[in-house]
């Protein structure tokens, strides 16, 4: 599903190069879920966005479902992007004055789906994160949890191969981040890849792998062997 080998990333400016990612190597497979740990500078961020597509890389190769990414220009990059990816961040990123329906219907109409099938795809969305009797409800009138399930709704409805959620439960009580964990591993349990970045190690220790970032390059590796959400092909970095 995804691999990068070799991989590098350096900022430049007139004075300094910063090298966020260097000699990095990782291979995520299909139907893995995924936990990415590090602290703070160690290049995880700077992962995350050139797997979801939205920074280049400077040297070395990322392979994204078969494709190989090197080079495409801008407007290839975004059409990979949206038949490929669905993301989930710390931040819910809802739009306040539109209905949980409206806010999972924006990405969709920004992909040219019909009216049609937008309706079918956010209702079967919002039923699978436990919201389907709040699609007209207002983001203001839920908890912090059920608006995170409306960002992971928003995510499902284009049917993504790869999610890649960015500290999805950063901004939760341990309660709500509880169940959203659950909550990504019943949508992996049915078959799609999921890559997370966390600070929580109880989180990390819940996915069927965890890789630890360091300086820019890939630490070690923990296998937990098989995740909560079922038994699924062993991953190699």
């Amino acid at each position: 599903m995804l691999r990068m080998h070799n991989l590098s990333k350096v900022y430049r400016t007139h004075m300094i190069e910063t090298h966020a990612l260097r000699g990095f190597e990782i291979h995520v497979r299909e139907g893995e879920f995924v936990t990415v740990t590090g602290p703070s500078g160690s290049g995880k961020t700077s992962f995350l966005n050139i797997a979801g597509l939205l920074e280049e890389f400077t040297e070395g190769e990322y392979i994204l479902d078969g494709v190989n990414v090197k080079g495409m220009n801008d407007n290839a990059r975004s059409r990979l992007r949206n038949e490929k990816l669905g993301f989930i961040f710390q931040g819910f990123n809802l739009i306040p004055d539109l209905s949980l329906f409206d806010n999972v219907d924006v990405p969709l109409r920004y992909r040219g789906f019909n009216r049609a099938e937008r309706k079918e795809r956010i209702e079967d969305a919002l039923a699978k994160v436990g919201l389907a009797s709040r699609m007209k409800h207002y983001p203001a009138e839920l908890s912090g949890g059920q608006q995170q399930r409306v960002a992971i709704a928003r995510a499902l409805a284009g049917s993504p191969k790869l999610l890649l959620a960015d500290e999805p439960t950063g901004n939760l009580d341990t309660q709500m981040a509880r169940g959203v964990m659950e909550l990504l591993e019943d949508i992996n349990a049915q078959g799609t890849t999921i890559l997370m970045v966390t600070h929580d190690p109880e989180l990390a220790l819940r996915s069927q792998r965890n890789v630890h970032i360091i300086d820019g390059q890939v630490s070690d590796l923990v296998q937990h062997g098989a995740s909560l959400a079922g038994t699924r092909h062993a991953a190699t970095v």
